[in-house]
């Protein structure tokens, strides 16, 4: 804008249709670019409370470091939760917050549309 000699620099036009700036959003998209937190925010979606070997089954491949990183991540951020059980042995099961609903609700659109463009 500042080059355009037509629009001044300082001069606030409600007219013109600013960019949308997505800058504060940059946490969010570093993390779900991340291998599998889409498809983990979906996969948890759609199984519901899930214990851990539950989503190692639904991936296969993943590493089981990478797995862990990344739900540790999604419950850091808090779109996951992650309850402990005292019990023997040990359970834990993973569940999405109400944020992570409205995210998976969001992202199985875009999810669809990749498998869509891959298979085509």
């Amino acid at each position: 804008m500042a080059n355009n000699p037509e629009i001044p620099a300082n001069t606030a036009d409600s007219t013109r249709d600013a960019p949308t700036c997505y800058c504060p959003v940059g946490g969010v998209m570093e993390l779900l670019s991340r291998r599998y937190a889409m498809q983990l925010i979906c996969a948890v979606g759609a199984i519901g409370p899930v214990r851990y070997n539950e989503v190692e089954g639904a991936f296969g491949d993943v590493s089981s470091s990478t797995l862990s990183s990344r739900l540790d991540e999604l419950v850091e951020a808090e779109y996951l939760s992650r309850e402990r059980y005292a019990e023997i042995p040990p359970r834990v099961e993973y569940e999405l917050t109400d944020t992570g609903e409205e995210l998976c609700h969001r992202l199985e659109p875009l999810l669809e549309w990749v498998e869509d463009q891959e298979t085509t």
